[in-house]
């Protein structure tokens, strides 16, 4: 019977086309009713984005926009400048300087004159950003500027001088980067949460470099679905590898393999038309998030865009720790107050009975990538120096007998009211002390947070310190400069040069 209906099909549209092409004189009426009663094709989320990327312009940078973006730039220029001093940057670069033949295209981070392809530059400029975990945070949880900024600084380094973007450009190809991020975040609510399997920026942050790419190279609509849909494809890594040397690749990957995605697709590779549409028994883009549910992305080219970054800041890290240390790092840090304010400005871990800290469970961290990812260390560093900073996850710092004794003695609780979601969640620290007195601290948004961001001051003050750890102070102070008008700038060589 389905055979028989099919066939029969067949055979109508057959004769549809024959009568096209034989009465000559009833062409121009035929095809006019074809076209009025075809069904008009359905809107896919693929092409919207495509289209999205493609067309906005730098009129859609509001105010806020625009400065919100320029604190992000400075902050991960800072933070990427201090990682280039890590181990893992240095076995990253010298992997690519041995590994790969040489191309000297592209800056890197904090070594005048080594340069690689832009796609290696990308990669190792990327690692750098994320090695210390200093980077910004947002919400739901990524760290968005460390997987694009690289990528657009080393494809502007790969053009050629008389067609270098202006900072204008850069700053509008940063902007559709953190939104594509921020947008297919936003199609899931289980994204809201602390993430379980995969880490995000190696999923969302290779579509924001793939996106932020495809702006910057002016492809066309169609090219940039495709950059999204390959990107898709270099996508992912898994939880397991946070805390370990391992975690500051996926940015740099991110960064590296969104910028190829967006290259092949300029040179005219295609994918699936459909990677961010939901397809019933295929898997793209919703992979990743099991409650994924898409919707198109439309620009309003009368109206403007409105950007979620104008909506909610981004949270900028005082320490180079996972952000939800930042929480307990206050707690804590309000009861070291508490402790010099009883004991004549001295903190002994003989003072302490027992440490009561409401969060997960990471006891004995035994290397600086665990450290940062480790609520008890931070909590007691925070306790026993009243803050938490780059040197407290030094080797020595991290082995000193006084943090050892009181990371043994620390007691952990999750309570139900503290979910793991950076905008919801809290930290609590309570100290009994050996004569029985009970100290406690609390603390609900830290500053840095979104909802209490960092000042320019405060921002300046850690891009000075993290940049001047590499860079001679004048150069540090151009770099500021460079940024503050990186919307006036007309070349984006100047910014560029003063990486190095």
């Amino acid at each position: 019977m389905m055979i028989s209906k099919l066939q029969k099909t067949t055979r109508s549209v057959y004769t549809m086309r024959s009568v096209h092409r034989s009465a000559t004189n009833a062409l121009p009426t035929l095809v006019q009713h074809a076209v009025v009663e075809r069904p008009a094709p359905q809107e896919t989320v693929t092409a919207s984005f495509g289209r999205f990327i493609s067309g906005l312009g730098a009129e859609h940078l509001t105010p806020t926009v625009l400065q919100r973006s320029k604190r992000m730039v400075l902050d991960s220029l800072g933070v990427g400048l201090l990682g280039s001093t890590t181990e893992v940057f240095e076995l990253a670069l010298e992997h690519c300087q041995q590994m790969y033949a040489p191309d000297y295209i592209s800056s890197v981070y904090g070594r005048t004159g080594t340069k690689l392809s832009p796609t290696l530059a990308a990669f190792v400029n990327g690692v750098a950003v994320h090695s210390m975990d200093f980077d910004d945070t947002w919400h739901p949880a990524t760290h968005p500027s460390g997987a694009v900024l690289p990528a657009l600084l080393a494809v502007s380094d790969m053009m050629p001088p008389n067609r270098k973007p202006s900072g204008l450009d850069l700053l509008l190809a940063f902007n559709v980067g953190i939104e594509i991020q921020g947008r297919l975040m936003r199609f899931s609510n289980g994204a809201s949460n602390i993430p379980k399997r995969f880490h995000p920026p190696s999923v969302v942050g290779t579509m924001g470099s793939a996106a932020a790419c495809a702006n910057l190279l002016s492809l066309d609509p169609s090219q940039c679905s495709h950059a999204l849909a390959i990107a898709t494809s270099l996508a992912g890594a898994p939880m397991a590898n946070a805390a370990t040397q391992s975690k500051p690749l996926h940015i740099g990957n991110a960064s590296r393999l969104g910028m190829e995605a967006a290259l092949l697709a300029s040179r005219g590779l295609e994918a699936s038309p459909l990677i961010l549409d939901s397809v019933t028994g295929v898997a793209g883009f919703n992979a990743f998030y099991e409650d994924y549910m898409p919707l198109p992305l439309n620009l309003d080219k009368d109206k403007g865009h409105s950007f979620l970054i104008e909506v909610q800041d981004i949270a900028f890290k005082r320490f180079p720790a996972h952000l939800g240390m930042h929480w307990v790092v206050d707690a804590a840090a309000s009861v070291n107050k508490l402790l010099v304010g009883i004991h004549s400005g001295t903190v002994s871990a003989s003072q302490v009975k027992e440490i009561l800290l409401r969060y997960i469970n990471r006891p004995f961290p035994e290397c600086e990538h665990q450290a940062r990812h480790s609520f008890q260390f931070n909590a007691c560093s925070a306790l026993l120096d009243g803050e938490v900073t780059t040197q407290s996850f030094t080797a020595d710092a991290i082995r000193r007998p006084e943090l050892a004794a009181l990371l043994s003695r620390v007691r952990v609780e999750h309570p139900a009211d503290n979910p793991a979601n950076f905008d919801r969640m809290y930290g609590e620290v309570q100290v009994t002390l050996d004569g029985g007195d009970v100290l406690s601290g609390r603390c609900d948004t830290f500053y840095g947070h979104w909802r209490n961001p960092l000042t320019n001051e405060s921002l300046r003050k850690k891009f000075r310190s993290n940049a001047g750890a590499v860079l001679p102070r004048k150069q540090v102070e151009d770099l500021i400069e460079a940024v503050e008008a990186l919307d006036d700038l007309q070349d984006c060589t100047p910014l560029l040069l003063q990486l190095q």
